[in-house]
């Protein structure tokens, strides 16, 4: 197994209400609508695996839970920035679907089907508490942090989570929540549900 690293931002929306009681039940709850879908956005400001860098890329896993998150039957499928070459999208596969170990890996026992990879022109947009990503026809989603009432503003945050991307996760609620790929389909534009962000350092 080759070591690896990569570094950078990380946001999501799923179809869960704000809060996703998911993330605070260990992945026991039953999601609020009954299953769950969620488009995880990576965006790689530095790393690199097996000599290839993999600086300024974006990746987006695409997942469907049916029913709870622990029972496993997880579908989950790969979307890649169309800039990529193959090497570097052959990388970023093994690092996404847990293949090179990292913390993916761990999600591994409850999937039941990886549904392939698509590429896509990936946008990910930063700006203070509004962040949103575009994957060409496949992906639009846009999250507002959850601010807290304490001097400064920062977001608010939960911590100490069993989430793959990491254990500190910001609260937001998702503007916009669309996407369409792998048989997974979802479109939202309430703000009532469910957002997270933070930076990520994964590397095995």
């Amino acid at each position: 197994m080759a070591d690896w690293s990569i570094q950078g931002e990380y946001m999501e929306t799923c179809n869960c209400d704000f809060l996703c009681p998911c993330i605070t039940s260990n992945l026991t709850a039953v999601p609020t609508e009954g299953d769950c879908k969620a488009a995880i956005a990576m965006k790689i400001t530095k790393g690199e695996k097996d000599g290839v860098s993999l600086d300024g890329l974006s990746f987006i896993v695409l997942l469907h839970a049916p029913g709870v998150m622990m029972d496993g039957d997880i579908k989950v499928g790969l979307i890649v920035d169309e800039a990529a070459s193959d090497a570097q999208t052959a990388a970023i596969s093994d690092i996404a679907t847990g293949a090179a170990g990292g913390p993916m890996e761990a999600l591994g026992p409850l999937v039941a089907e990886v549904a392939g990879v698509e590429k896509r022109p990936i946008t990910f947009v930063s700006n203070g508490g509004t962040i949103s990503v575009t994957a060409g026809d496949l992906i639009d989603q846009e999250i507002e942090a959850v601010a807290s009432a304490l001097p400064g503003g920062e977001p608010i945050k939960i911590d100490n989570v069993p989430h793959p991307v990491t254990t500190t996760l910001a609260l937001a609620r998702a503007t916009k929540s669309k996407f369409n790929a792998f048989g997974i389909a979802w479109d939202d534009a309430t703000g009532s549900k469910n957002g997270h962000f933070a930076p990520f350092a994964w590397s095995a």
